[in-house]
């Protein structure tokens, strides 16, 4: 048990919660189904704050996204053990909750482990998190040698609970260590990944509304890493997260990320308050005032009437021309002068 739980600690995830960016993380969510699906028996996925490094199907650990050897930075023992925990603790909690083994029923358990590096360098939390049939079971939070354990469901304190201060112990002095390292060598491994940087296109999009008003959207998308400050301002204050619509953190195709606020306002509301799309990321940041989007596109306009009108003249130029041409007055050759 020891071999495994070391290595659910290995592969353990951290969130980067910190909205400037300076703490990275690693994951590892593991999932044991029993029953008859097109998914794995067994499978779990290893991340980088969010860069997906490796992915196990049950047979093979398959390294995602590596430029260089990684044999140093996960163990293939490792990758055994987990196999091997995972399966024991599923078999177990299965008869906790009465399941009977031999029936057709489907039953998922699920671990996700947690540890994290804040300002890159300095050690996090680190966190477990159990969950049988879609619920969480229990939650341990390690901290500046602190452990706090919560139980969700009696499973949890039925699992856990009796050996918990034993498991405390070798959470402390192994499993937790043992984490970090992991992180600090795939930090060193994927440091191009990670320390990537793009900027966000940030938009401030105006359309009419069903009632006959407008929605404002603010819009930030193509931008990495994926902490970002995004708001809208009605006068230059900011406006309540309640009255927005959307703000989710979204996943775009090539790695980058997008995120969209929208707000539905009246003709009367557009008319009396100024709105500006705000966005705050990597230290830098953007803004776009309704206003100078309204007077753009005025200008858009008139620019294209302006195109337009000079497109009619040049026509009817070239038509007169044309004209003028066919009935001309023909010159002295071709009168037949010059047969004088």
């Amino acid at each position: 048990m020891d071999t495994i739980l070391m290595l659910l600690v290995f592969f353990s995830p951290t969130f980067a919660s910190d909205s400037n960016g300076s703490s990275l993380s690693f994951w590892l969510f593991s999932t044991y189904i029993k029953g008859k699906t097109q998914f794995p028996e067994f499978s779990y996925t290893t991340t980088l704050d969010d860069i997906t490094v490796g992915y196990y199907n049950s047979e093979t650990y398959i390294p995602r996204g590596n430029t260089t050897n990684e044999d140093d930075v996960i163990h293939s023992d490792y990758i055994i053990s987990i196999s091997h925990y995972m399966h024991e603790s599923f078999m177990r909690r299965s008869r906790l909750l009465g399941q009977d083994n031999k029936n057709d029923s489907l039953d998922v358990y699920q671990t996700l482990v947690v540890c994290e590096l804040l300002d890159f360098h300095t050690s996090g939390k680190m966190i477990t998190k159990d969950a049988a049939k879609g619920c969480t079971t229990d939650e341990l939070c390690y901290f500046n040698k602190t452990f706090s354990y919560t139980v969700t469901a009696t499973i949890g304190q039925d699992l856990l609970k009796p050996h918990l201060e034993e498991f405390k112990m070798k959470f402390e002095q192994f499993f937790y260590p043992v984490c970090i390292d992991t992180l600090k060598n795939y930090v060193k491994k994927r440091e191009i990944e990670i320390n990537r940087k793009v900027k966000p296109q940030v938009r401030l999009i105006q359309k009419a509304s069903d009632s006959g008003g407008f929605v404002v959207s603010c819009l930030a998308t193509g931008f990495y890493p994926r902490h970002i400050n995004l708001t809208l301002l009605r006068d230059g204050q900011p406006v309540s997260d309640h009255e927005f619509t959307g703000g989710d953190l979204l996943p775009n195709g090539d790695g980058t990320y997008q995120m969209r606020k929208s707000l539905e306002i009246s003709a009367e509301e557009r008319e009396k308050h100024n709105y500006t799309c705000s966005a705050k990321h990597m230290g830098e940041e953007y803004h776009i005032d309704l206003v100078e989007l309204h007077q753009h596109h005025i200008w858009i306009a008139i620019g294209v009437a302006m195109l337009l009108v000079c497109a009619i003249i040049v026509g009817l130029a070239i038509r007169n021309w044309k004209k003028g041409q066919k009935y001309s007055i023909p010159g002295p050759t071709e009168r037949g002068e010059h047969d004088l």
